[in-house]
């Protein structure tokens, strides 16, 4: 399998958990762990930056992979398959983006205000 289709592959099934995450079916506890992976993929913000040579692109390569893999283990077989036949047929929609790359910046400034908090008392 090439890159190209890994990486295609990769991103129809980070809309699969975006799919799976709005489904009243799905398992609350794997709707939290989806909603984390979902908005780290999307999110133009990483744990390591991509600026750094190698480093950057392995929690690209390793983290979004296991948090896939670990949600979709959470997830009736039947809810997944449908929600793939969707993604199949239907794209991204930007605003979803958007919304996980908000999320995720929310999370890194809310992180950055407490350690700075820490370490002015």
């Amino acid at each position: 399998m090439k890159w190209k289709e890994k990486v295609r592959q990769l991103k129809t099934e980070v809309y699969v958990l975006y799919l799976a995450l709005k489904d009243s079916r799905t398992p609350w506890y794997a709707k939290a762990l989806a909603l984390v992976v979902v908005a780290y993929a999307l999110s133009p913000v990483d744990l390591i930056p991509d600026f750094i040579p190698i480093l950057g692109f392995i929690d690209d390569l390793i983290l979004v992979p296991a948090g896939i893999y670990l949600t979709f283990k959470m997830i009736p077989d039947e809810i997944l398959e449908e929600h793939r036949q969707k993604a199949k047929t239907v794209s991204i929609d930007s605003r979803i983006k958007w919304v996980a790359a908000a999320i995720v910046v929310l999370i890194w400034l809310l992180v950055l205000y407490l350690i700075i908090k820490a370490i002015w008392l």
